[in-house]
C-alpha cells in the first residue's frame, strides 16, 4: 500500500492507478481538524466497489474549511452558511454509453468540512449501527453520503431517502466491520 502523498498545502492520499481501476483522490485542504487519510480513500473504495463501479474511474473528495464550504454551497446550491457535504457529480454513471466503456469514468467531487461535521457528531449518533457520535463516524457517513450522491442517489422524496440510508448503513456496517 502507498504512504500518503503530501504537498506544501494538503495532505492527500491515492493508490497508483496501476493496482486498481479506481483513482481515488483524497486531499486535506483544511487546518481545524487532523484526518485520516488513508481511512477515507478505504472507504471511498469500498463503496465505489460495492456500487458495481467496474471500469477504469476518478473520483476526489476534498475536506475544506468552513469558509471554503460555505463559498461553494452560495455558489453552487444558492445557500448560505457553510453545510457539511456537497456532491458535484460529472459523468453520468448510470448511462454510459457503450461506446465509451473502455474510457475513464469522471465520476466527480465530493467537498466535506469537517468543522460543520463535528457540529452535527451528536445529533447523528445512532444514525446507523456503529455511529458513536465520533467525528470518525460522522465522517464516514458523509463521505458514504457524499460518493452515493456522486453515483446518482438523491434524498428528494421518502422513498430515496430510504433507499440511500440503507445503502448508506450497508457500507458503513461492513467498513467499520472489516475495520476493527
Amino acid at each position: 500500500m502507498t504512504q500518503p502523498e503530501s504537498s506544501k498545502s494538503a495532505a492527500a492520499a491515492s493508490k497508483p492507478e496501476t493496482e486498481t481501476h479506481l483513482n481515488v483522490h483524497v486531499l486535506d485542504e483544511q487546518s481545524d481538524v487532523e484526518l485520516d487519510m488513508e481511512r477515507y480513500w478505504r472507504l471511498a473504495t469500498s463503496v465505489l466497489t460495492g456500487e458495481g463501479v467496474t471500469q477504469i474511474s476518478e473520483l476526489s473528495i476534498t475536506f475544506v474549511s468552513a469558509d471554503s464550504i460555505a463559498a461553494l454551497n452560495e455558489q453552487h446550491m444558492g445557500h448560505e452558511g457553510p453545510t457539511d457535504v456537497l456532491a458535484f457529480p460529472i459523468d453520468e454513471h448510470s448511462s454510459q454509453s457503450p461506446d465509451l466503456a473502455g474510457s475513464p469514468l469522471l465520476l466527480g467531487d465530493v467537498i466535506i468540512c469537517p468543522l460543520v461535521a463535528a457540529d452535527n457528531c451528536s445529533t447523528n449518533k445512532g444514525s446507523y449501527p456503529g455511529h458513536e457520535g465520533s467525528l470518525t463516524d460522522e465522517i464516514d457517513l458523509l463521505v458514504v453520503h457524499g460518493i452515493l450522491h456522486v453515483l446518482g442517489m438523491d434524498h428528494a422524496d421518502d422513498s430515496e431517502r430510504h433507499q440511500m440510508q440503507e445503502r448508506e448503513r450497508d457500507h458503513l456496517a461492513e467498513f467499520v466491520g472489516r475495520n476493527l
